[in-house]
């Protein structure tokens, strides 16, 4: 397959151009390759110097990962960032990169996937950002716990500083914005949501989710943005019948 093929086999999949103007982030092919021909794909949530690595020891011609190099604006190509850009021209690896479209996609995206693994039903969109729905909220079949949810989730403890306590002991109604969303709770709170999920815990909004009395599970960054990226890889495995593999760097975050 061409890079080029595969542009447009995830521009058909993925809403890059919607999101244009909208993301911060370099949605697309980031680094290009010499030859255009990629018979092997990697995929990570992060661009790393060690997802580079590995990726280049497995072989890959190109890399998928969910966070890229380029966000916010033009970067001097010095430092940390030079490093990696010359290892993947080096190494002829290219790298591909989605950020929100990839969140928001309603069947493959992160919040789709984290609704899934907890049986969420009656989706709809939440996480208003620039007027398109980011996120997605929904409700259980069944009423679960804090730690239950946790359990499902992969999130280690249910305890401080991964959750805020504030609300009802049993839950059934669920928002979600993978990582870095926590102000988001305000749309949950004004929605009257039993819990709302998010990847990146942040001290301006406790005393506010005190007040409300919410309940927040904030998963970790990475945890809540790998199960989209693997669900990606899924489909374009199927799609292309390319050899793929998942590089797995948990932060902890």
């Amino acid at each position: 397959m061409r890079i080029k093929d595969f542009d447009a086999l995830v521009r058909g999949i993925l809403p890059i151009e919607r999101m244009e103007g909208v993301d911060k982030a370099v949605n697309g092919l980031q680094v290009t390759r010499r030859d255009p021909e990629i018979s092997r794909m990697a995929f990570a949530v992060d661009a790393s110097l060690e997802s580079f690595k590995r990726a280049a020891a497995w072989g890959a011609d190109l890399l998928f990962t969910h966070h890229g190099l380029f966000f916010g604006g033009p970067r001097p190509l010095t430092g940390v960032l030079y490093e990696r850009v010359l290892f993947l021209s080096e190494h002829q690896l290219a790298l591909y990169s989605v950020h929100l479209p990839l969140d928001m996609h309603p069947e493959l995206g992160n919040n789709a996937e984290l609704a899934r693994l907890l049986g969420l039903r009656e989706l709809t969109g939440f996480g208003r950002y620039h007027g398109v729905d980011i996120g997605i909220k929904g409700i259980l079949p069944e009423e679960l716990t804090l730690a239950e949810i946790s359990g499902r989730l992969g999130v280690e403890s249910p305890a401080a500083p991964r959750c805020l306590a504030f609300g009802r002991a049993k839950i059934k109604s669920v928002g979600i914005v993978s990582g870095g969303a926590a102000t988001d709770v305000r749309e949950a709170i004004h929605e009257n949501l039993d819990l709302f999920i998010t990847g990146e815990a942040s001290h301006d909004i406790y005393h506010e989710c005190a007040e409300a009395g919410i309940n927040v599970l904030f998963a970790g960054h990475y945890l809540s943005e790998a199960p989209g990226v693997k669900a990606f890889q899924k489909i374009i495995a199927q799609k292309t019948g390319l050899e793929t593999c998942f590089i797995d760097i948990p932060t902890g975050m």
